[in-house]
């Protein structure tokens, strides 16, 4: 296929169709447990229903990477421009049979095109959020709500912008041949859009729902939140360069606790697949310093975690997130190790994914749920003087 013929847009429309008939069966749902309800909790849950099926996408996603069916369609946003397989049986066959292991299989075909029917069928989704969005906002405004408890249409606009650039990732991801930092930032995105979310479905209404803190916890939870968020691109940048298995053995690396490794081109962002930073081919070595590095980032995010669980153990209020903490940190450990030695056995390999959108969701949440005891006043604080001046 000729490099023009990498982006055929002839069967969006399509495309946008099947979408839009997917994501009808969960408006349906919402609008059949919400109708004797208003309009606000009919958008909490639909923005609930799009977060859980978003977490679903994301684990599609990993699966679609991990089988080797991200080029199972060598273009887009269709099939060899058709909107389905079975318009492309032709063509996949003639690829199949040239090349019976490679890139373009009518198995691999269908995986990829289900990943991209469900991420419109998101789309949708989210659009018809938005939309919701600014219509509550506007009987907000109407009815003077209290400003905590109006909807903010901006946080769903925002997320419509997004899972709009995601769909460019994706794109991307396809035209440019599974080009690393393309691949890499295609989960990234994904994993932000959940925590977008999120932020919608599990924003805190009123001032009693928010649980102080001290300004050192409220930091350390911000710390412990970028450790994750470098481990995860360190974990993508593992996956998208297939360097797992640069190291078979645990705790040790090839048999050493510190074997050669090629930082130089491990880390070398801006090259195709399989290349080094100089056109060549990508060494050994250089695989072995991604996956060390990762290993390294998983220690110092384990620390963080550990300071973060002991000192959220000591917060009444907060302790189911400590013990969720403690849940996922005990999973990603068990799913990355068994990922090493078992040889990358696929159901550990996607389990460490969704460990991570999990780890990203109790943070997301574990932020919007506390604040800064210097800058929330709490109803108690707030009252006391007022009962000090009602007493004078």
């Amino acid at each position: 296929m000729d490099h023009g013929a990498l982006v055929n847009l002839e069967p969006l429309a399509r495309m946008a169709l099947l979408g839009g008939l997917i994501a009808l069966g969960p408006l349906v749902w919402v609008w059949a447990r919400t109708r004797s309800g208003d309009g606000r909790n009919r958008l909490r849950a639909l923005t609930l229903l799009t977060l859980f099926l978003t977490f679903d996408l994301v684990l599609f996603g990993a699966f679609t990477r991990l089988t080797d069916s991200g080029l199972g369609c060598p273009d887009w946003p269709g099939c060899y421009g058709s909107a389905s397989p079975l318009g492309a049986r032709d063509e996949i066959q003639a690829a199949q049979s040239a090349l019976p292991t490679g890139p373009v299989t009518h198995g691999k075909a269908w995986v990829e095109m289900v990943h991209r029917y469900l991420a419109t069928a998101v789309g949708v989704l989210i659009t018809v959020m938005t939309l919701l969005s600014w219509q509550q906002w506007r009987r907000d405004t109407r009815d003077r709500a209290e400003p905590a408890a109006r909807i903010s249409p901006w946080w769903a606009t925002a997320t419509l912008l997004w899972v709009c650039v995601q769909g460019a990732f994706g794109a991307f991801t396809v035209t440019l041949k599974l080009y690393p930092a393309i691949v890499t930032a295609h989960l990234l995105g994904g994993l932000a859009l959940l925590a977008l979310l999120a932020a919608q479905a599990w924003r805190p209404t009123t001032r009693e729902r928010v649980v102080e803190v001290g300004v050192a916890l409220r930091r350390g939870v911000f710390v412990v939140s970028l450790l994750a968020l470098l481990q995860i691109a360190l974990g993508a940048w593992v996956s998208t360069n297939y360097a797992v298995l640069a190291c078979s053995d645990f705790p040790t690396c090839q048999g050493h606790w510190w074997p050669a490794m090629d930082f130089e081109h491990g880390f070398s962002i801006l090259r195709p697949l399989g290349v080094g930073k100089d056109g060549d081919w990508l060494p050994f070595a250089a695989l072995t310093a991604i996956h060390m590095t990762h290993r390294l980032g998983a220690l110092l995010l384990l620390t963080g975690l550990t300071w973060l669980v002991w000192r959220l153990a000591r917060e009444p209020a907060l302790r189911r997130f400590a013990a969720g903490l403690v849940g996922v940190a005990a999973w990603q450990v068990v799913t990355g190790v068994s990922n090493a030695v078992l040889d990358w056995p696929l159901l550990a390999a996607v389990a460490h994914t969704g460990g991570a959108a999990a780890l990203v969701l109790l943070l997301t949440a574990l932020v919007l749920r506390t604040a800064s005891a210097d800058g929330v006043a709490s109803p108690s604080r707030a009252a006391a003087p007022l009962a000090a001046q009602r007493a004078s």
